[in-house]
């Protein structure tokens, strides 16, 4: 196993990792900096994209394009020429509130957390934008919604809280959208202990980055820990599957000079984890 920087900007926030097979391209985000990022690792070219407004997650759509989870809801992001449009808000608007991670589930639905804005209330919840453009709440009582990935039989999601520390497990109907039967799956809380982004590969074993804790962890479907990854930052903030064998881990980092924190000379930065001997699973486009 072998970690490696990647020669791409630092972020200030560095989420939200898409890889597209099609494209055999990496989407990131910078939730600060309130961009989208496109890496090609066989060329090197990389692009970027500004939005109006700090951005929680992206995903690709099935018509082109993208849909990224701005303040108010879900937009639509052209990429040739950038324009960025309403799709889908949130109803009752909520100034407190944001939109959080999310990822596209295996039907072509956009599954999102929310978050309070200052995190000290749990105003957040876990919601589903469906191929018809409609919103529809899965859950409630959430301080800090990230990490949506669902088994690979789609009959588990997973979404963590980060400020409790704990990744939960939903029962997942694929042909409905609908959640249910919500419990804790893992507490992070002895490893750092912010659970952050994640992902499940081929096996059904989560992978999650403990953010302030500078460990990339591997959890088996019954949530017992089978490997501890040391991280050269405290704040890995994602992972995602990528490469055309889906088997490297990209982690994009923190850094915490916002917080008016000192940064580490690796905050920031993207990585790459190679030698993991195992593979992920593709990501659907949202087809909406």
């Amino acid at each position: 196993m072998k970690i490696t920087r990647l020669p791409l900007p630092r972020c200030s926030v560095g989420e939200g990792p898409v890889w597209d097979e099609a494209e055999q391209a990496l989407y990131y985000i910078d939730i600060l900096e309130k961009r989208v990022f496109r890496w090609d690792p066989a060329s090197g070219d990389h692009r970027r994209w500004d939005l109006p407004d700090i951005v929680g997650s992206m995903a690709l759509r099935e018509g082109g394009g993208a849909i990224v989870a701005l303040g108010s809801g879900v937009h639509t992001l052209d990429f040739a020429s950038g324009a960025v449009a309403p799709l889908a808000l949130l109803d009752p608007p909520d100034p407190e509130v944001q939109l959080a991670d999310g990822k596209v589930d295996r039907a072509g639905r956009f599954v999102f957390g929310t978050s309070h804005r200052t995190m000290k209330e749990p105003r957040g919840g876990l919601y589903s934008l469906g191929t018809d453009g409609a919103i529809t709440q899965l859950d409630g009582d959430v301080f800090l919604g990230n990490g949506p990935c669902w088994s690979p039989d789609d009959r588990t999601l997973y979404h963590a809280d980060s400020l409790r520390h704990l990744i939960y497990a939903y029962d997942y109907d694929l042909a409905t959208g609908q959640a249910s039967n919500r419990r804790e799956f893992f507490d992070s809380s002895p490893w750092g202990p912010i659970p952050d982004g994640a992902t499940v590969d081929a096996d059904g074993n989560l992978w999650s980055a403990i953010c302030e804790g500078g460990v990339v962890l591997c959890l088996s479907p019954a949530g017992e820990v089978l490997r501890e990854i040391a991280f050269p930052t405290r704040i890995p903030a994602s992972v995602m599957f990528f490469g055309p064998e889906l088997d490297r881990l990209f982690v994009p980092t923190i850094d915490p000079s916002f917080l008016g924190r000192e940064a580490g000379p690796d905050d920031g930065a993207c990585f790459v984890i190679d030698g993991l001997g195992v593979r992920g699973l593709p990501e659907p486009r949202y087809r909406g």
